[in-house]
């Protein structure tokens, strides 16, 4: 199976959708992200009514609505801020908002094809607290509605599976993010994250043969196993999107946990019998200046369970910044669930169950009609533009 991996028209063949142009264009693509966000200006306020004025200004809590692909950008923001900025930040996976947001929340309602129906819900329930909104979408929904209320915009570029467009969906949030208040700098680590990405473009790249490639290397070892990703701090984000790579780009099972959480109860599951545990292989997300503490866990965690697992692999963080590390290693894992995918012989780009949910959830409810419903109650009062 090797040489599959090592073959750019066998890799082709099973990719019909042209996965890998995306993912080989993603430094680049943060770049223009980054770029395309700083030329937005934002309004001081926008008066969605009479009665109802939004204030965009230093927030006091920060929440990122979304699902799937399109959420992952603000668990990637929460937990690289978290410790280093005093505003807390949340991210929201529902039809509903939490009941703390008000006006002096920052809300971004993400949605890549702008049809989410439960992001388009907190969207419109966040324009009626009055919240600080700020749409991230190529269309649909949310840019129709966002455009009828005055509610600021980023307008994403469209054509692409939301999972594979994370530049465009995590980068305008760090950049929105320092236009507001809520992030002190920040263009030092963006741009180094940028160049790292580049250099380990070089390394992970179909060219680049096995024995040299971190990402084919761990595809392998996964084929016909269930991954296990764990991770800690800001690479819990980094964990997640990397077992959620693995159900929709090689369409298998996977879990995550992190540390030291997973020391107090997953830990216990290893001592499964071996018929059940050589099933997992398991990828640890590593840093050379891990703290102590977790360094030492980590450690023990990974004697206890060798024996136990099908293969413990280490994924080790690039760069010096934490925004350098946390997207190298996601570079790293997506590319390891490409080529999984290709060795299970799977196109990575469709995801047909997750259509046939949508159709189906659309032919049993009447979600969009109240969605539209409330859009135009709100719309009814708001101001001529």
């Amino acid at each position: 199976m090797v040489s599959v991996l090592d073959n750019l028209n066998s890799i082709r063949k099973v990719d019909k959708s042209d996965a890998l142009g995306i993912l080989l264009k993603l430094p680049e693509s943060c770049g223009e992200a980054v770029e395309a966000t700083r030329r937005l200006d934002l309004p001081s306020t926008v008066r969605v009514s009479d009665r109802r004025v939004i204030h965009y200004r230093q927030p006091k809590k920060v929440l990122v609505v979304g699902m799937g692909g399109s959420a992952i950008g603000g668990d990637l923001l929460r937990c690289w801020l978290t410790g280093v900025v005093n505003v807390p930040i949340d991210v929201c996976r529902d039809y509903h908002i939490p009941a703390y947001t008000g006006q002096d929340t920052l809300v971004f309602a993400v949605s890549y094809s702008g049809n989410t129906e439960e992001t388009v819900s907190s969207f419109l329930e966040s324009v009626e607290r009055g919240c600080a909104v700020i749409s991230i979408t190529s269309g649909g929904l949310l840019e129709r509605y966002s455009n009828s209320l005055g509610i600021p915009l980023v307008k994403l570029p469209a054509g692409m599976p939301p999972r594979y467009a994370i530049p465009y969906l995590f980068f305008p949030l760090i950049v929105l993010s320092q236009k507001l208040g809520v992030i002190p700098g920040g263009d030092d680590e963006i741009k180094e994250a940028i160049s790292v990405l580049g250099k380990v473009r070089e390394e992970i790249k179909p060219e680049n043969l096995t024995d040299k490639n971190i990402s084919k290397k761990i595809a392998l070892s996964l084929r016909g196993k269930v991954p296990a990703i764990y991770g800690f701090g800001a690479y819990t984000a980094v964990a997640l999107r990397m077992k959620t790579q693995f159900n929709e780009n090689s369409k298998t099972m996977s879990v995550f946990d992190r540390f030291p959480e997973l020391d107090h109860n997953e830990i216990v599951g290893w001592e499964a019998p071996l018929e059940v545990t050589r099933r997992f292989s398991v990828i640890l997300i590593r840093d050379e200046v891990e703290p102590p503490p977790i360094r030492t866990r980590i450690e023990v965690t990974e004697g206890l369970i060798r024996a136990k697992a099908a293969g413990v692999h280490e994924v080790w963080c690039r760069g010096k910044s934490t925004l350098a590390k946390m997207l190298s290693a996601i570079y790293i894992g997506d590319f390891a669930s490409f080529y999984l995918a290709i060795l299970n012989e799977v196109d990575p780009t469709p995801v047909s169950v997750i259509d046939r949910m949508k159709a189906e959830l659309q032919r049993r409810t009447d979600t969009l009609k109240q969605l539209e419903s409330r859009f135009r109650a709100l719309n009814s009062h708001s101001v001529s533009r």
